[in-house]
């Protein structure tokens, strides 16, 4: 997994990734938002709501610590060992959304995790045992690994997914 220097190169790293993957989604009719191509496992609104859930977990865990609750990871309804009813709740709760209202939550939901991000000290953020909720699972992560995984690294690979399935779409054209 990867590693940061400093607080400025992961928020950095997380603006980079995050315009790169949401930016291939600019030349998507909202009426294609929800078709799936062979080859590629999910359909662009999904993609977002992928990302969306996920930093929405990072942010509500974060604010519900703030607010002195016990946070339960991933999700109280869901546990690490299945989490593929947790990916279907989140494309079902962005399943209503247009491809403009995704990408606009996706922005907000960036920002807000930038400003999070931001918002820790370096040994809250760098070291194990800065957020309690980060140290809630055996691994015990520092809480930028939390944030890289949640953020950048989806980020990226879902980047190559939605290209492939830009591509199949291209090829389903007459």
């Amino acid at each position: 997994m990867r590693t940061y220097e400093s607080k400025q190169e992961l928020i950095d790293e997380i603006r980079k990734r995050a315009d790169l993957f949401i930016n291939e989604f600019s030349e998507i009719a909202d009426g294609k938002k929800d078709r799936l191509h062979d080859g590629v496992d999910r359909t662009p609104a999904q993609m977002i709501a992928y990302q969306l859930g996920w930093m929405n977990l990072l942010l509500a865990w974060e604010r519900d610590e703030n607010d002195g609750h016990a946070v339960v990871t991933p999700h109280p309804e869901y546990r690490w060992n299945a989490l593929g009813g947790l990916y279907q709740h989140f494309y079902d709760e962005y399943a209503d959304c247009s491809l403009e209202e995704l990408i606009s939550g996706f922005h907000e939901h960036v920002d807000a995790m930038i400003a999070m991000t931001a918002s820790y000290g370096d040994d809250e953020l760098f070291a194990a045992g800065g957020r309690a909720w980060a140290a809630s699972t055996p691994a015990n992560w520092p809480v930028y690994k939390w944030i890289h995984i949640n953020t950048v690294a989806p980020f990226t690979s879902f980047r190559g997914k939605i290209r492939k399935w830009k591509r199949s779409n291209a090829a389903d054209r007459p």
